[in-house]
């Protein structure tokens, strides 16, 4: 099984990276705050203007090291890597499935289905903590979501059509978003959640979880090249100039176990005020540079956490899962497996 490999974020504006050996040091203003050994990184992610040098992206790149650039409110901006890897015959097998209708109908309705399912266990963990505190239309409510959410999941599997099956997805997360505001305890009127928005976030609830997506785009979009396949062809996704189309498949099926809940502990718990985003001028609400931090040490420390992977049976961390995912998506490509399993949460 691959080993657990950390991510450096960068989050301090003008920080400045360097090699010294085999580590990557972080200086601000001159003053080291930061050492760590490059063979124990996964990847590095830089937020704002954060200074690199050339010895170091070298070095990142001959160990596999992918550095990622990002806005300051996480937005994408590049990638350094090295050279293309994997097996050349695995991606004329991930493109020819593209090109065959019936195949692509049927890992997308397997990625939705997958996704769907997590959205569901997110809901009846809500029900299971604090269904008895809820009054009863809330309840009613949110029991009512997860019952939709578990036909949407039966229709999506068997569908023909990639068409069809964007449509099923659509429909439930308009259902699985219209309760989403229930499953927030926290009284603090700030962080309430009235629909999804994106590009920009219009609220800190929004924020949040596109800040979250974000990170969990780059841990899929690595766990596929890991194992040679393009993150630019998809199936659910349709293909677009520089979109990582087939890293936001994968995503899918984490997104309600590394994003949502995640999203939820933060402000369930109080970790989170509505004081720690900023809205800007146009409306785009960002997290404040110290709430940026910790979200990150929470998602490092979410990625942690152990389980019984359903289909290898076998324990791994959720970290790790995108990866797993990858490889299981390359084996049924290959033709080992017949179809291709979704990750389900339990």
């Amino acid at each position: 099984m691959r080993r657990h490999l950390n991510t450096l974020y960068v989050t301090t504006e003008n920080a400045w990276l360097h090699k010294d050996g085999e580590n990557a040091v972080v200086e601000v203003d001159g003053v080291e705050t930061g050492r760590v050994p490059v063979h124990l990184l996964g990847g590095i992610v830089c937020f704002g203007p954060v200074g690199m040098t050339p010895a170091l992206v070298g070095h990142c790149v001959q160990r596999g090291v992918c550095v990622s650039m990002l806005g300051r409110n996480g937005r994408f901006l590049a990638r350094i890597e090295g050279p293309v890897s994997g097996n050349v015959l695995l991606r004329r097998a991930q493109y020819r499935a593209t090109d065959d209708v019936a195949v692509t109908a049927k890992l997308a309705g397997h990625i939705v289905t997958g996704k769907l399912l997590n959205q569901r266990t997110v809901v009846r963990r809500a029900l299971r903590d604090h269904g008895a505190t809820m009054v009863a239309d809330t309840r009613e409510r949110v029991a009512a979501c997860d019952r939709r959410l578990t036909d949407t999941a039966r229709r999506s599997t068997g569908s023909s059509s990639t068409a069809v099956v964007r449509g099923i997805e659509g429909e439930a997360a308009r259902e699985y978003y219209s309760i989403f505001d229930d499953l927030i305890r926290r009284g603090d009127r700030g962080l309430s959640f009235k629909g999804r928005s994106r590009r920009p976030p219009l609220d800190p609830v929004n924020a949040l979880l596109s800040f979250l997506y974000t990170l969990l785009t780059h841990d899929c979009r690595s766990a596929l090249e890991t194992v040679g396949l393009d993150p630019a062809v998809g199936y659910l996704h349709r293909e677009r100039p520089g979109r990582p189309s087939l890293a936001l498949d994968v995503m899918e099926e984490l997104r309600p176990v590394l994003a949502d809940r995640l999203t939820l502990s933060l402000i369930n718990r109080g970790q989170l005020r509505a004081r720690d985003f900023e809205t800007a001028v146009s409306g785009a609400v960002t997290l404040r540079d110290d709430a940026r931090k910790r979200v990150l040490v929470a998602y490092q420390t979410r990625k942690k956490a152990e389980l019984l992977h359903p289909f290898i049976k076998e324990k791994t961390t959720l970290g790790l899962v995108p990866f797993v995912q990858a490889t299981l998506l390359a084996r049924h490509l290959r033709g080992d497996l017949d179809e291709y399993p979704p990750f389900v949460w339990r």
